[in-house]
């Protein structure tokens, strides 16, 4: 009932991601249809049906843009889990955030000043900049915006194969 479900707005615009619980809960209301289900099947005494992996609301939502907050699970989601310096992926637990412009040289905890980074790495930086400490940023860090949503979306879609036609990979 945790396993992720892909949230499409009536216009087939992918919006969201929610556990299967809660697109279970709005398909049952009749908020959302179930586009694609899973192998797997829930049950009750008396109702069986199949754990949707794709659910598309039925009337559309207008979706404003918001400012995402920012925080550590969301610059690691936005950098794929991969150290932005030396471009290899780490579990979420053996990386770190790193200042592009340090802290002590009035760096800001910002969305276009924070990467991933592995621990060696951040080790080997310090308080430089990266030209200082020999690196090289894989890419420029950006602000949280609908792009970057759409990279976190595909990103997590990537395990499921019945995403894929909704994504536009």
């Amino acid at each position: 009932m945790n396993s992720r479900v892909l949230v499409l707005n009536a216009s087939f615009e992918p919006i969201n991601v929610c556990t299967a619980r809660r697109a279970v809960v709005l398909v049952l209301k009749g908020v959302a249809h179930a586009e694609e289900s899973s192998s797997t099947w829930l049950h009750s005494a008396r109702f069986s049906m199949p754990t949707p992996s794709v659910i598309r609301l039925l009337e559309y939502i207008h979706i404003p843009f918001e400012r995402k907050s920012l925080s550590r699970k969301n610059i690691l989601l936005r950098d794929h889990n991969t150290c932005q310096y030396c471009r290899h992926v780490f579990p979420p637990l053996d990386l770190t955030l790193d200042h592009i412009v340090p802290r002590c040289r009035g760096g800001d905890s910002t969305w276009d000043n924070l990467v991933a980074c592995c621990r060696s790495c951040n080790n080997r930086k310090g308080d430089r900049s990266p030209e200082e400490a020999r690196l090289r940023l894989m890419k420029r860090p950006q602000a949280y915006n609908l792009h970057v949503n759409r990279q976190i979306i595909r990103y997590l879609g990537r395990a499921d194969e019945t995403w894929r036609k909704y994504l536009f990979y």
